[in-house]
């Protein structure tokens, strides 16, 4: 006799129960020549490309931490280190792309080659792993498995779905604000996934939507808001994910002041609010509109199922509500930082302390949920930072090949700004890590702005903005690989959706370039002065 499968079961959508995703046939040939491929990368642009172009410049007109570091080296060392940094660049940047490794193995990798090639000294490499954005991001962590553990995460999801989530719009305009919600909280957007795709897999069965040939457009739509939500959230704070960290640190280190989380927030919150509910619109409206049929509940009686859930979970706990004050002291301190000058490294480090306090904490360490594969990979990543800030290797090539596209002190800034800004978001097609994103392309836009006398902020923050940019196709990000094995949208269904709002978020960037962000004086002819 068929066993009967309880489609509003929530415990089957577990993360672990999903089926793995089985490679393409070209992630497959990626695989096989990812290792092989570098290691031709690395020989050919160590020792056999001509790159004379590239090493035009006086040594008077170097960085501060370049022109200290061309000192120290003697001139034919120093483009030797320039050299080394560029090859081993482009290989790691071969094995993060076709994944014929691990990432962290990679990042490990590139971390002690800098180190024998003589590109950085063992201090400046091996410090990396104590940046004080790797410390934001392990006291994140923490704080977001309080979250989890305690259970005050899904419980509020849950409750807020139940509360408001009567018809098919306010169902998409609560994943919306859960989704905003949850941002704030939680850095890690795998994380943010996880907690909510067993409840959106169920608010989907009650309207009708089935994994594979069930699909309708209830279903695609709910899924795919859900995978542009965690993205698009995560952009609104400064500590939404690790790669806004790294871009703020990046360019705080290229202006020698702090960028704050309330200035973030200010720039960005009413961007990613003002995308979510565009997605939804475009979303359910235009490329995936939903009938009569689809706006209705299919099941009955199945948001009964979600207050059971709801239910199992009993009162609120004294732990839980716990959880909830410490990080509404936390979220207050972030959001003032710019008054009391405590970063949020700082404010983290106390709020985990805290809540790892024996008798009076909230979490054990055993309960901690730290990723420290992503972690390692962070690493590699801000190590290739320190490398470029040394070398200062991303303005040479930037000046170079400027210079040959004859753009000089002539361009106007818009068109340095139109560049950048695509060259940043439509990346995210092919790459899988926007942690690596910002760190080619926030450095560019330095060193673009520094070879022809913008100012830094004016071209480095609109591109860091764009990072969390990631939803297109299934490899992009972890949460749009996770999303993909729902079984709920094919290839095709999430390009268009996905495509469709890269491009319009593009434009929007453009448009705020000229209004919102001057507003603010980022960009250039500002009339406020928040920065």
């Amino acid at each position: 006799m068929k066993e009967t499968i309880d489609l509003l079961e929530m415990s089957q959508y577990r993360v672990e129960k999903l089926p793995k995703r089985n490679l393409t046939i070209t992630e497959q040939w990626l695989v096989k020549i990812g290792i092989p491929l570098a290691i031709l990368v690395f020989v050919y642009l160590s020792w056999f490309a001509d790159l004379s172009f590239l090493w035009n410049f006086e040594p008077a007109g170097l960085a501060k931490a370049a022109a200290k570091h061309y000192k120290e080296l003697g001139h034919a060392n120093f483009l030797a280190a320039n050299r080394y940094l560029l090859a081993l660049f482009a290989m790691a940047l071969v094995l993060w792309i076709t994944e014929a490794i691990p990432n962290y193995l990679t990042s490990l990798i590139l971390i002690v080659s800098l180190v024998l090639t003589g590109v950085l000294d063992e201090d400046s490499a091996y410090a990396q792993l104590g940046h004080p954005v790797m410390w934001l991001n392990i006291m994140s962590f923490v704080l977001a498995s309080m979250l989890v553990t305690t259970g005050v995460a899904k419980r509020f999801a849950l409750w807020f779905i139940v509360k408001f989530g009567k018809n098919a719009s306010t169902v998409f305009i609560s994943f919306i604000i859960i989704n905003t919600i949850l941002s704030a909280f939680i850095s890690a957007t795998t994380a943010k996934a996880a907690i909510l795709l067993p409840i959106f897999m169920v608010v989907a069965a009650i309207y009708g939507a089935r994994p594979g040939t069930g699909r309708n457009n209830f279903g695609k739509n709910l899924v795919l808001q859900n995978l542009f939500c965690i993205n698009i959230g995560a952009s609104g704070f400064l500590t939404g994910s690790g790669a806004n960290l790294l871009g703020a640190s990046l360019i705080a280190g290229a202006i020698g002041s702090q960028i704050f989380y309330s200035e973030w927030l200010i720039a960005a919150f009413p961007v990613a609010m003002g995308l979510m509910f565009l997605g939804w619109w475009i979303g359910s409206r235009i490329i995936f509109p939903l009938s009569k049929e689809e706006r209705i509940p299919h099941i009955e009686g199945g948001m009964d199922r979600l207050k059971d859930e709801l239910k199992k979970l009993g009162p609120m706990s004294g732990l839980e509500i716990r959880s909830l004050m410490l990080f509404g002291i936390i979220l207050l301190f972030w959001a003032t930082d710019k008054f009391h000058g405590i970063s949020p490294t700082a404010v983290s480090f106390v709020g985990a302390i805290v809540a790892l306090l024996p008798r009076v904490g909230i979490v054990k360490w055993n309960d901690v949920d730290i990723p420290w594969h992503l972690l390692l990979f962070s690493a590699g990543a801000y190590t290739l930072g320190e490398a470029f800030k040394v070398t200062d290797l991303p303005s040479t090539m930037v000046g170079a090949l400027f210079s040959h596209l004859g753009l000089g002190g002539h361009t106007h800034f818009w068109v340095f700004y139109v560049i950048l800004t695509a060259a940043m978001i439509f990346s995210a097609l092919l790459f899988q890590s926007k942690t690596m994103r910002v760190m080619i392309f926030v450095p560019i836009a330095i060193g673009v702005a520094n070879n022809y006398g913008f100012s830094v902020l004016s071209l480095a923050l609109p591109v860091a903005l764009l990072a969390e940019h990631v939803y297109v196709l299934p490899f992009n990000s972890k949460p749009a690989a996770l999303l993909f094995l729902t079984d709920h949208y094919s290839l095709p269904d999430t390009f268009k959706f996905g495509f469709t709002m890269m491009v319009i978020a593009w434009i929007l960037n453009l448009f705020l370039g000229e209004t919102w962000f001057r507003f603010l004086e980022i960009t250039p002819n500002g009339v406020f002065g928040l920065w």
